[in-house]
C-alpha cells in the first residue's frame, strides 16, 4: 500500500493539486454533461498516477491533457459503438418475433430457479456439464473428484434437477391423472 510520504504519492499528490482544476475545465468544455467531465477526469488521473513515472519534468497540464484527450476519444468510441449495438438490437427486435424471445427468458428463468433449489455441488456439476459443455470426466478433473463419482452424482442429480423443474417421471406404481381404479383393472 503507497504512503503520503512516499515520494511518488508526495509528487502525484502535487501534480493533483496543481492541475485538477484545468483538466476539469478542459473536459467541461469538451462534454454535454458535467458528470461525463467527471468521469474524464478521474480517469485522466487514474492514468496519471499508473504512468507517473513517464511524466514529463516541469509543466503537467500538457501531458495531462493529452491523457484527457484520449479519454474523452475512447468514451465517443464507447459512445458511438453503443448505439450502433443499440441500432442493431432494435433492427432485430423489429424483425423478430418478441413472443419467441419471452418464451426463452421465462425458461431460462425456470432453469434458474430450479438450481437455485440444489445444493451447490449439484448446481455445480449440471453447469459444468450443460452450460461450459464439459463431459463428466472433464467435469470430474474440475471438480477434483474420480470420473464413476462424477457420473453417478450427475444421474442423482439430474433426477432431482428434474423434479425441481416438474418434469420428474411419475414414481412406479402411479399413473398420474389416471383414476386408481382404472389403474388396477388395467394392470389385471
Amino acid at each position: 500500500m503507497t504512503r503520503l510520504a512516499d515520494p511518488p504519492a508526495v509528487r502525484f499528490r502535487a501534480l493533483y493539486d496543481a492541475n485538477f482544476e484545468a483538466v476539469l475545465g478542459y473536459a467541461l468544455r469538451r462534454v454535454d454533461q458535467p458528470a461525463d467531465a467527471a468521469d474524464v477526469v478521474s480517469e485522466t488521473f487514474l492514468v496519471a498516477w499508473r504512468r507517473l513515472e513517464d511524466a514529463p519534468p516541469g509543466d503537467f497540464r500538457p501531458w495531462l491533457f493529452g491523457i484527457a484527450r484520449n479519454v474523452l476519444l475512447n468514451q465517443h468510441r464507447s459512445t458511438r459503438r453503443r448505439g450502433r449495438l443499440a441500432e442493431r438490437l432494435r433492427t432485430f427486435l423489429a424483425s423478430s418475433d418478441v413472443s419467441d424471445l419471452a418464451d426463452g427468458v421465462a425458461e431460462q428463468d425456470r432453469v434458474r430457479r430450479a438450481l437455485a433449489v440444489l445444493s451447490e455441488a449439484d448446481r455445480e456439476l449440471l453447469t459444468l456439464i450443460a452450460w461450459d459443455d464439459l463431459s463428466p470426466s472433464e467435469a470430474a478433473a474440475v471438480l477434483g473428484i474420480a470420473a464413476g463419482t462424477a457420473r453417478m452424482r450427475l444421474a442423482r442429480a439430474r433426477a432431482r434437477f428434474a423434479e425441481a423443474l416438474g418434469d420428474a417421471a411419475p414414481a412406479a406404481g402411479h399413473v398420474r391423472g389416471v383414476p386408481h381404479d382404472f389403474a388396477t383393472e388395467e394392470g389385471r
